[in-house]
């Protein structure tokens, strides 16, 4: 019995036509999921670095209270309607809406 073994001759493997879809993709993905939530999370470290006291803050767990006082890595909420004294983590804070009314000027 004799087998014939069968040679691909030609192409050095891939080339740029097979390795061009792959990099496509990877720029698809690049652009459409991890260049925005860089944006996010960038976006979400200056909120939290501008955190001052007597800013309103939402939680990731709903509690919603006026900022008492800040620390490395914590902050102090006084919570309605109570008025109760909570110690939360930064990282827990997900909106600010501070009490800043705009000033109306008179004549």
């Amino acid at each position: 019995m004799q087998y014939i073994l069968a040679v691909q001759t030609g192409g050095g493997g891939m080339g740029w036509l097979g390795i061009a879809p792959l990099i496509f993709i990877f720029a698809i993905f690049y652009f459409l999921l991890i260049m925005p939530q860089q944006r996010r999370q960038k976006k979400w470290q200056g909120m939290l670095e501008k955190l001052k006291t007597g800013d309103k803050v939402t939680t990731s767990g709903g509690l919603r209270g006026t900022i008492m006082a800040l620390r490395d890595d914590c902050i102090h909420l006084r919570v309605p309607p109570n008025n109760l004294l909570l110690e939360v983590t930064k990282a827990s804070v997900v909106q600010v809406s501070t009490t800043e009314e705009p000033e109306i000027k008179t004549k």
